[in-house]
């Protein structure tokens, strides 16, 4: 199997062999790219496999999965094409890397939350959580899409206050979504525009390394 993205991979330094670990799947935003999501996650580096997902697509300087016919309106045959791409990457980088298929995460920012988002709700319980920071669920995934119960999967969400992008009743409607999957979700607002502050970066630290039984 050969893998639709290119990536950079962080394996722990001190990697036993034999050993299973839990593994981070990011995905960046539009027009960024995935060593810009790295140092969200670099203090798990001793813990966690942690892998950067690049967009396909070259956007100026940057990167993206996916184009868009307005802002929040995604070019649909490119959109589903790219959680398919991403579903086979993370079956293709669970057998290549020593990777426990029973604690797998995504994480994504903007274009990334909303795809982490969308393959929670495809892939169910094949994930044991997602971190959702500044995004939304497209209405045609919740009304066309073939979804699985997310009930066993946990659920970081985040949403900036002065989110000029995605507004913050969007991070409200989301999570009132979620919260009617699964009793398994976390929301909180922080005071910021379409960005993660410090604060946000250790709550999230905090929450993965919680849900994923390592404190």
């Amino acid at each position: 199997m050969n893998s639709a993205y290119p990536y950079d991979v962080h394996l722990p330094v001190n990697l036993e062999q034999d050993k299973k670990y839990p593994v981070i799947f990011t995905l960046h935003g539009k027009g960024s790219n995935e060593r810009n999501m790295y140092g969200l996650v670099a203090p798990l580096a001793d813990d966690f496999i942690i892998i950067g997902i690049r967009g396909n697509l070259p956007l100026g300087t940057g990167y993206q999965y996916y184009d868009l016919k307005s802002l929040g309106n995604p070019i649909r045959e490119m959109f589903d094409q790219a959680v398919n791409d991403l579903a086979s990457f993370i079956q293709y980088a669970t057998e290549k890397y020593p990777v426990d298929p029973d604690r797998r995460y995504l994480l994504g920012f903007s274009q990334g939350a909303i795809l982490s988002m969308t393959l929670a709700l495809t892939m169910g319980s094949q994930l044991k959580g997602i971190v959702a920071l500044n995004g939304y669920i497209p209405d045609f995934v919740k009304t066309e899409y073939p979804l699985r119960g997310i009930k066993e999967v946990s659920i970081f969400a985040s949403h900036g206050e002065y989110d000029s992008v995605f507004p913050v009743r969007i991070g409200h409607e989301t999570a009132a979504y979620l919260q009617e999957q699964t009793g398994r979700v976390t929301f909180k607002l922080y005071p910021t525009g379409h960005g993660v502050s410090e604060e946000n970066q250790m709550d999230l630290l905090q929450w993965i390394k919680k849900d994923a039984s390592l404190i």
